[in-house]
């Protein structure tokens, strides 16, 4: 009788598992196979997964309208800048609270850690006004120290964790040859930690890449606006050329698929050793 009832779980499971897959999978075939459809066949019924005469035109008018090359380009700049900036204060940041010992470094930790408790819409409000009074608004600028700023906690999280797990035997070599604790992170900790960083490196630009509340709050000027924004404008305004609104959108995806596959490697492993000690 256990071993009916747990095939039938597994079964369940299973059954379960992939009517989630096809869910999250078809939707995703569908808005491929638009993309490359010219806008006479778009709302043939039945719909189709394989166009019948598949076209590129709508990935060239899709980037050469409203801008969308520009919004691409200051996306692009915007998740870079965050990405570098962040990685890097966030891994100085981790390893100081991982190596050194001072008063109040647990304290500022979990101070730390708290703040991945509050919804960001809640500091909508001070970060706007901090913003203005720092001259940030309208401004590319403004959104990347933003974005680097919400990044922090969760990849001091994930960095501490792994730094604690290096061997302090080569610091200690380091520190006997000469060395300071500059050549000890620059050259020692970071290149050991490249699985963390990858994984932190892949949130940071999915988050600045995907982010925007803050962006449409902040940014005023239409040559300024980043890809998210564009998209709900371009959506609007192309609101039958499903063709022409799902191309937009995989052009969108692409840096983001780019990035994921080019650091998938050290994800998991990066992932599971920043989460084993916090």
């Amino acid at each position: 009788m256990r071993k009916k009832r747990s095939r039938l779980v597994h079964l369940l499971l299973y059954v379960l598992l992939t009517a989630g897959a096809v869910g999250m999978i078809v939707p995703m075939l569908y808005m491929v196979s638009t993309a490359f459809t010219g806008q006479t066949y778009v709302l043939e019924l039945p719909p189709t997964f394989i166009p019948k005469e598949p076209t590129l035109q709508n990935f060239v008018d899709a980037w050469q309208s409203n801008n969308f090359s520009l919004y691409f380009g200051n996306s692009l700049v915007v998740a870079v800048s965050t990405t570098l900036l962040s990685v890097l204060i966030s891994s100085m940041f981790a390893y100081a609270l991982a190596r050194f010992k001072f008063v109040g470094r647990e304290m500022i930790f979990y101070a730390l850690m708290l703040t991945l408790m509050i919804p960001s819409l809640m500091l909508i409000i001070p970060q706007f006004m901090l913003a203005k009074t720092l001259g940030l608004l309208d401004s590319l600028t403004g959104l990347v120290l933003v974005y680097v700023a919400m990044n922090i906690p969760l990849n001091v999280f994930l960095l501490r964790g792994f730094f604690e797990q290096l061997p302090r035997d080569l610091e200690e070599a380091v520190l006997i040859d000469g060395g300071g604790y500059w050549t000890i992170f620059f050259r020692i900790a970071l290149p050991l930690s490249t699985p963390a960083l990858a994984t932190v490196a892949i949130f940071t630009f999915l988050a600045a890449w995907d982010e925007f509340t803050w962006a449409l709050t902040v940014i005023n000027s239409p040559l300024k606006r980043t890809l998210p924004i564009a998209i709900a404008a371009f959506q609007g305004e192309h609101l039958t050329q499903w063709g022409l609104v799902f191309a937009a959108s995989l052009i969108a995806i692409a840096p983001v698929v780019v990035v994921f596959i080019t650091l998938q490697r050290y994800f998991v492993k990066g992932l599971t050793s920043g989460a084993l000690r916090g």
